[in-house]
């Protein structure tokens, strides 16, 4: 029941019922990434992935969805684990800051139920890239590549520090070298990365979410309790932080509040084998309390 465990090609393979011919195909068309190895979150955008094809939305359809997520809303580095995203009438959503967008064209759908008509209103589109901003997503782009076909670590080390070159705010390119010492078990560099990541991009879930992570690994429980909560307060969607924190409450021995987690997990994920221990875990509180 480990949140960071890794899963092989081949495991995910059978735990979705994947031909390795039908997951090279969505690697070509940049629907997946890449790679040998896949984490929790890898597992979810899978899931959605396959959650849009069941909805019979084309993979065409996805491919650009997904390109217009990553422009309108650049905080968001995974739109398919880090948001919900959805089927809705053949046009694929996601809901964003608790409201509903369309993911093609930005604009808010409005749900009449809560939000007034004068409320309406479209994403903000991307400002126009400079000759540096481009060269420096071309090394993120590099970094990713190297990291996702087992290149030496000290390569994409090299590809994200030329990224902070060009631009020392980027968000992403810290997160992903504080990833990589986190796997070295280096913590205190991890450390560093990660909180440059947060004083760079306040409102990047994943780096609070990572910087929870660290804390956890490390026994510092309040530490990483509250940096999950800022990733919920950030994205309220983000089904691992629950998973995660209902885990940190019972170690805390607070099963209100891992009730909470849980049931909140389950409303985002309910099948499949984290589901299932998410359900366990809650039918295992309830027991307890009962008693």
């Amino acid at each position: 029941m480990a949140p960071n465990e890794v899963y092989s090609r081949a495991q995910v393979r059978r735990k979705f019922g994947l031909s390795e011919r039908q997951l090279q195909s969505w690697e070509k068309q940049d629907l997946v990434a890449r790679a040998d190895s896949y984490s929790i979150s890898a597992l979810i955008a899978f899931k959605t992935l396959l959650k849009l094809r069941e909805s019979r939305v084309t993979a065409r359809e996805i491919a650009r969805s997904l390109r217009s997520l990553r422009q309108k809303l650049d905080w968001v580095k995974q739109p398919l684990a880090e948001l919900r995203v959805v089927s809705d009438r053949g046009r694929i959503t996601v809901h964003v800051g608790g409201q509903k967008m369309e993911a093609v064209s930005g604009q808010i759908l409005l749900d009449f139920d809560a939000v007034e008509l004068g409320d309406l209103r479209s994403f903000p589109v991307r400002k126009r890239t400079t000759n540096r901003t481009r060269e420096s997503e071309e090394w993120f782009q590099r970094g990713l590549e190297l990291e996702e076909t087992g290149a030496p670590v000290d390569q994409a080390v090299e590809a994200y520090q030329k990224v902070l070159e060009l631009n020392p705010s980027a968000a992403g390119a810290l997160v992903n070298l504080g990833t990589i010492y986190y796997r070295q078990r280096r913590f205190d560099q991890a450390e560093d990365y990660y909180r440059r990541a947060i004083a760079a991009d306040a409102h990047y879930p994943l780096a609070q979410f990572n910087l929870g992570n660290l804390y956890d690994e490390q026994g510092r429980v309040k530490e990483a309790h509250e940096h999950y909560k800022r990733a919920l307060a950030l994205n309220p969607q983000y089904a691992d932080a629950h998973f995660n924190l209902a885990l940190l409450c019972e170690r805390m021995s607070d099963p209100l509040r891992a009730v909470h987690h849980w049931k909140a997990y389950l409303k985002l994920d309910h099948s499949g084998q984290w589901a299932e221990i998410a359900r366990r875990q809650l039918e295992r509180l309830r027991d307890a309390v009962i008693r």
